[in-house]
């Protein structure tokens, strides 16, 4: 699959999840880049891009950030997020003026992978989190591969209305209604005791910089999800984590389990990302850590990553004993979470 599949398929995920303006955005690239217009000289280079290259979410993501920073004034008032609306013809007309205005800008920003990691995502991790302490009431060790600002680091500190009932920090700024649905999750005391996170190119979420790079990588037609994100830096202020700056393989190769703490790796919609070495490379070094535990010291990889099908799936995976199992289905920005009956491993 070459680029203009990968842009058309984008743009179907955009319209899916709620995005119509990022979706007319790509479609209108695509026949841009067909007939060699500006999006050609922008994107040139790219030609064999696949989906888990996401150069369309780096291209809308870039021009968002120039937005933000209020650098094209002439777009921005077709810009949602800062409070313009979306005309579609317009619209298009403007950002077409810029690709070709700043096209060497831009092709600069196309480097950047998108480092958004959705906060209501956290309700995954929340939720799995819940389930592992109540069989295993241990207070936690959290580490995430491809954490981008280490947001969702934070899960516990977020507040979680699902089933007619309220999960997490009381008075905490984010807030994430209809958390999910399904299996009725059970209160428990969820203590962190670290928080530890690696990407190749980690956001720094206390920088204005780095604030404006998380938020441009929201889809600007989608208000919801950006004051979720700058809630979710508000909370990141007074919670500490560490963000390293690691590769996937190497930071599970540094890591160990601990008596007395359940040791979690977590990770969502990075997988992709990996290439094939690089994933049996932690799939190896992750069952070695699983030899490592004992009830003492046990070992979990939770994870959020597409499944066999359409949609997503959350597994987890327990150590001793390497029992895998299916929690829950999801979307791919935290929407639509239905935890799964207890079932059956497999």
């Amino acid at each position: 699959m070459g680029l203009v599949e990968s842009l058309q398929r984008q743009a179907g995920w955009c319209a899916g999840l709620g995005s119509p303006m990022y979706a007319e955005l790509l479609r209108r690239v695509v026949d841009d880049f067909e007939v060699g217009g500006v999006s050609a000289a922008v994107l040139a280079g790219y030609e064999g891009a696949g989906p888990g290259e996401a150069v369309g979410l780096r291209l809308l993501g870039g021009v968002h950030g120039l937005v933000l920073a209020g650098e094209v004034p002439e777009l921005a008032g077709f810009y949602p997020s800062v409070g313009g609306v979306w005309d579609p013809v317009l619209g298009w007309e403007a950002f077409e003026q810029v690709l070709g205005a700043r096209s060497g800008e831009v092709r600069a920003l196309l480097t950047q992978p998108p480092q958004t990691n959705e906060v209501r995502r956290s309700a995954a991790l929340y939720g799995g989190l819940l389930q592992l302490v109540r069989e295993v009431p241990l207070p936690v060790r959290l580490f995430e591969m491809g954490a981008s600002a280490g947001l969702n680091l934070r899960a516990d500190q977020f507040r979680y209305v699902a089933d007619g009932r309220a999960y997490g920090a009381v008075d905490s700024p984010v807030v994430i209604e209809d958390a999910w649905s399904g299996r009725v999750l059970e209160p428990v005391e969820l203590r962190v005791a670290e928080r530890i996170g690696a990407d190749i190119a980690p956001v720094n979420p206390l920088s204005e910089e780095g604030a404006r790079t998380l938020a441009s990588y929201v889809w600007a037609d989608m208000p919801e999800r950006l004051a979720r994100l700058r809630a979710a830096v508000e909370v990141a202020r007074r919670v500490p984590a560490d963000v390293r700056r690691e590769d996937a393989v190497s930071f599970v190769r540094g890591l160990e389990v601990s008596p007395g703490h359940l040791t979690v790796l977590w990770h969502s919609i990075m997988w992709q990302y990996l290439t094939d070495d690089d994933r049996a490379a932690v799939d190896a070094l992750v069952a070695e850590l699983g030899e490592r535990a004992d009830a003492s010291a046990p070992f979990a990889r939770l994870r959020y990553e597409p499944g066999p099908e359409q949609g997503f799936l959350i597994e987890v995976e327990t150590w001793p004993g390497g029992v895998r199992r299916v929690l829950g289905r999801i979307e791919g920005h935290g929407q639509g979470l239905v935890w799964e009956l207890p079932s059956g491993v497999r």
